[in-house]
């Protein structure tokens, strides 16, 4: 709740008029409790959950052939009732463990210094804090996740995630409870380190559902801009860590590439892209050596 009963009061404590999303902020926020905008999170990543993998759903129903030829494993197809199995599955955890956690750690939010104050964050400083997230939470979630790809890790916990080995965008929270308590350390980390406003935490935590649920859509769709960010993985990254499975000791991180590579974790996923690479340019040349005759596309090259 602000301090200030009217926009004046407001604009003589920070020393100059509010802008206009400052305006907006007081306007909506100024009555309103600290714990009652943090519960807005709940709110938020329902809409997520609920929203972004159903966009990938609608993608497949009506833009069918035009995009099947982006889908990471084309020969695998969950039926209607599968995928709406994934999503009670997803909130059931929702409403039983990602809620609850939310309204509960509210103490922890006030301890490390997340402000709701005046005056809001600058474009520059919010995006520079959203990186730091967003690297804190890779380099703490690779780590983690690959605990859980230890014998006793993986048969316990982690098994339960993996139960997708062609991942849908509803699976992307589809995970063993435990499994959502513990990577839900990486994802706090970046705000513990480097607190900022509401405004900033809210995205945080809406842009890294939305890039897990990405990452698991089974689509490595070409005109997403994402995929120009550096060291970004992306869905074909992460679903050859599903297409292998509990075997998998390859890509782990969750967002970039770069843990892999230094600790040499992604060299099955390196020999597959040669060896599909090595393929494919075999059959381009065959069809050149037949006059053009043989199509390329009667290669599958994602999914076997």
């Amino acid at each position: 709740m602000l301090p200030y009963k009217t926009i004046g009061d407001a604009s003589a404590a920070i020393g100059r008029p509010l802008t206009a999303a400052e305006t907006l902020w007081f306007n909506y926020s100024a009555t309103k409790s600290d714990y009652f905008l943090y519960c807005h999170n709940i709110l938020f990543l329902f809409l997520v959950f609920t929203l972004f993998p159903l966009s990938y759903i609608l993608l497949e129903l009506f833009f069918h052939k035009k995009t099947h030829k982006f889908k990471i494993q084309p020969k695998v197809n969950l039926s209607f009732s599968q995928t709406l199995r994934c999503y009670f599955d997803v909130m059931r955890m929702f409403f039983l463990v990602v809620g609850p956690l939310q309204l509960l750690s509210f103490p922890s939010i006030k301890m490390i210094g997340i402000r709701t104050s005046l005056p809001l964050p600058s474009l520059a400083e919010i995006v520079a804090q959203l990186v730091i997230y967003f690297v804190i939470e890779d380099y703490t979630n690779y780590w983690m996740h690959r605990f859980l790809h230890c014998k006793w890790g993986y048969e316990k916990i982690h098994r339960v995630h993996h139960e997708y080995t062609a991942p849908i965008g509803f699976a992307a929270p589809y995970a063993h409870w435990a499994e959502v308590l513990i990577l839900g350390i990486p994802s706090f980390l970046g705000p513990a380190i480097v607190p900022g406003h509401m405004i900033t935490f809210w995205l945080w935590i809406v842009l890294r559902q939305i890039e897990a649920i990405e990452t698991h859509s089974g689509y490595d769709l070409p005109w997403n801009p994402i995929k120009y960010i550096p060291f970004y993985g992306g869905a074909e990254y992460h679903d050859y860590h599903h297409y292998v499975g509990g075997q998998s000791q390859s890509n782990f991180a969750s967002v970039f590439t770069y843990c892999d590579y230094i600790y040499e974790t992604d060299k099955g996923y390196r020999y597959q892209k040669r060896l599909l690479k090595q393929l494919k340019e075999g059959a381009k040349t065959s069809g050149l050596q037949n006059g053009g005759s043989q199509n390329m596309s009667t290669v599958d090259l994602k999914s076997d």
